[in-house]
């Protein structure tokens, strides 16, 4: 491979690796903090899964950006990756939550400010529309679904042994379909912008079609497998101490409940078989990981009575206001340092 397009892919692919060493924990963090599940096999299964999600189900969300900003130059792509990842970086540093998906989107309207070209206020509206969507859709799944088990346990009264095993297994298994939706949704953050100018070409392997955006989903989706290796154990063991003790039962509500609303919005079967019968279709838009996790915890703390600290809440939405604001000015001014300063073409 072209060792310039390794530098050009250079930003998108630390986008994915800070997604993979934070976002982890929204999937695997309350078990292996809790000690249910060991960090080894958290980050095999969640490296996989992503991985797969990436390749497989990573186009429908991805489309959602494409329409928001045609990016057709790689320095372009590069310098709203860089952007973005910048924010993430800077927004983190000042102990403020942060999106991914909402600096991306930030850096994609910087960019169309710098190249004069409209922002389709259509799509901006239904992506903003899902960063409002998604919690509440996750509240109301967390809540539905912490009744509907909690019912199946006081009709089958298993013995302690028993649900031990059985949140175990439950566990895994919501954390390898959270690692699948997550990587389904957030590749398009990560790799997204560089769509238009992907720089492969289409390629068979054993007589399957692997197509350039699956290639460049690919090397995304490695990317997020290394963050989950490297950096998140530590995130994860944070988030398993940290959060209001919960039971088990309630973490596996809560990863459920947030790898079922990040699958809703990527992926393109469901979308497509709602179509067909006339239904309204879900967006596929890349949503927030963390959004959908606070969704469900307030869900399931209204639900049990327990205390939530609405402060901590109000900072983290302050948080999210600014993300985009920040990431589309930084954008701003590093197209104008890039194409000024280092001669290269970001239109």
């Amino acid at each position: 491979m072209d060792i310039s397009i390794i530098i050009f892919l250079s930003s998108g692919l630390f986008l994915g690796w800070s997604l993979g060493a934070n976002d982890a924990a929204n999937v695997f963090g309350t078990a292996v903090g809790s000690r249910m599940i060991r960090f080894g096999t958290a980050a095999l299964i969640c490296s996989i899964m992503v991985i797969l999600g990436a390749v497989i189900s990573g186009a429908g969300a991805s489309h959602t950006l494409g329409s928001l900003g045609q990016i057709t130059a790689m320095g372009g792509a590069f310098t709203v990756a860089l952007s973005a990842a910048l924010t993430v970086y800077l927004m983190t540093k000042w102990g403020l939550p942060v999106s991914t998906g909402q600096a991306i989107v930030g850096a994609i309207i910087g960019w169309n400010l710098f190249s004069h070209t409209e922002t389709d206020s259509a799509v901006l509206t239904k992506i903003v529309t899902t960063w409002m969507v998604c919690p509440l859709l996750s509240f109301v799944t967390a809540i539905m679904l912490y009744k509907l088990l909690a019912g199946i346990i006081n009709q089958t009264r298993p013995g302690l042994f028993a649900l031990d095993n059985w949140t175990r297994i439950g566990l895994l298994l919501a954390g390898a379909f959270g690692s699948y939706s997550l990587g389904a949704n957030n590749i398009a953050n990560v790799m997204g912008v560089f769509v238009p100018s992907a720089p492969f070409a289409t390629k068979f392997i054993l007589g399957v079609e692997f197509t350039a955006v699956m290639q460049l989903f690919l090397l995304g989706g490695i990317a997020i497998s290394v963050g989950v290796y490297t950096y998140s154990k530590r995130v994860m063991m944070t988030v398993g101490d940290s959060l209001i003790p919960m039971t088990p039962l309630t973490a596996f509500v809560v990863v459920m409940s947030h790898s079922i609303v990040l699958f809703l919005f990527s992926s393109q079967g469901l979308s497509d078989l709602l179509a067909n019968n006339g239904l309204p279709t879900i967006p596929l838009v890349p949503v927030s990981s963390s959004q959908a996790v606070i969704g469900a915890v307030i869900g399931v703390g209204m639900l049990k009575r327990l205390p939530i600290q609405w402060a901590t809440l109000g900072r983290v939405v302050t948080g999210w206001c600014f993300t985009p604001i920040i990431a589309a000015l930084g954008c701003w001014l590093c197209l104008y340092f890039v194409q000024n300063i280092f001669s290269v073409a970001v239109i």
